[in-house]
């Protein structure tokens, strides 16, 4: 959505396709980061972001054994106005992008209508095949393919690119639970809680707590067959302070389970076709990082494709410097995603530690100003992207 916006204010004909007839679905990723919210603001488009229902991350905290809390992110060491991370609907930011977009005469935005396959002519992609919900099969001709679809991308697969996949040690089990009524807090710190073998991390939205348990890749059939009580009473013994809300679990279909994947492509491209976000680097839920990578990648790449394309399909020496652009930054992230995944998530899922390890916490609490690096890598990243000129308002 922000790559057909962007492309549309450079007068690009665009064409954005979504399979779902609308953009309501819960646990999508819901992290605003800092550089996000000033890429809005360079758009024009800042004063109807913040007008959106959200709450602000201001930093992350682990708990110590004696109640003591060692800072590990602190966003308030960022310069305002960007010193926080939103957390926002992700369907009140798709249609906040889609209602921009379409003011632009360029831009056209399709619902209901899936990717099934790509065309090609000569070894180049040309197009795709896309399928209806009520079944039309149609073929719709184009310079480029943009794969935003995902870690399970089928123009990924069509194109016959094929990630390299990194051993991930857990899942994450997505679910709500209610809050008391008001506003939402302004200022709040993520302050995970470890378990025997589990985290929970819980999240303060307008109105209710959004949680992730997080539990070794093999634990889906031990929550079944433990039942819904007995995940409410392990709940429960995380946060004490919301046991007496765990009814609002209904049941194990209230749980949005994640198959954590860390994954990502050599090659972005073919020729005619390009893949970025998910669908060329697929991100642990570590950070909540994956939404801004995307949205970088997509900045980058109107930035570097839109002369090109003023002059038809872009070339492959075009669409390999998107990937050049931001192979750095996706390598670094990914990294520091293993590196917490073999060090924190790890021994915690598999039993090993219950806590976290108090090595890296004595470590981290004598390096004076600690919380200002990771709180820049994760809420700007390493390389933020700007709007183009040409994009702005």
């Amino acid at each position: 959505m922000m790559l057909g916006l962007l492309l549309a204010r450079a007068g690009i004909q665009v064409l954005v396709l979504e399979k779902h007839a609308d953009f309501l679905r819960d646990f999508r990723g819901d992290t605003v980061h800092a550089s996000t919210v000033r890429l809005l603001d360079e758009l024009g488009l800042g004063d109807r972001f913040r007008a959106l229902p959200q709450s602000q991350l201001r930093g992350f905290e682990l708990p110590g054994p004696d109640g003591s809390m060692t800072v590990i992110a602190d966003f308030r060491t960022l310069r305002p106005p960007y010193n926080y991370v939103a957390m926002v609907p992700q369907w009140d930011l798709l249609s906040l992008l889609a209602d921009a977009a379409r003011c632009e005469p360029q831009f056209e935005l399709q619902m209901e209508r899936e990717v099934v396959d790509l065309l090609t002519d000569g070894g180049r992609t040309v197009g795709v095949r896309t399928r209806s919900s009520a079944g039309e099969v149609a073929e719709l001709r184009c310079d480029l393919v943009v794969g935003c679809d995902g870690r399970d991308s089928v123009v990924r697969r069509r194109a016959g690119l094929v990630p390299r996949a990194y051993q991930v040690p857990f899942d994450t089990w997505w679910f709500r639970l209610p809050r008391d009524s008001g506003p939402a807090p302004q200022e709040d710190r993520l302050q995970p809680r470890f378990g025997r073998d589990e985290i929970l991390l819980s999240i303060p939205r307008p109105g209710y707590f959004q949680l992730a348990y997080i539990a070794a890749k093999n634990a889906d059939r031990r929550i079944a067959e433990e039942g819904i009580e007995k995940f409410r009473a392990r709940i429960g013994q995380l946060r004490p302070d919301l046991a007496d809300r765990v009814g609002g679990i209904a049941s194990l279909h209230d749980l949005h389970h994640l198959d954590v994947k860390l994954d990502r492509l050599r090659t972005w491209h073919r020729d005619g076709v390009l893949c970025i976000g998910d669908a060329a680097h697929a991100m642990s839920p570590a950070g909540g990082v994956g939404i801004n990578l995307a949205i970088q990648d997509a900045v980058a790449a109107a930035r570097l494709l839109v002369e090109p394309m003023r002059h038809g399909p872009p070339q492959p020496r075009d669409l390999a410097r998107v990937r050049r652009r931001r192979w750095m930054p996706t390598v670094i992230m990914q990294t520091v995603q293993r590196i917490l995944h073999y060090a924190v998530f790890g021994p915690i899922v598999s039993g090993q530690e219950t806590k976290f390890p108090p090595l890296a916490r004595s470590a981290i609490s004598r390096i004076p100003g600690f919380g200002i690096i990771p709180a820049r890598l994760v809420a700007l990243g390493p390389l933020p992207e700007h709007a183009p000129r040409w994009a702005r308002r």
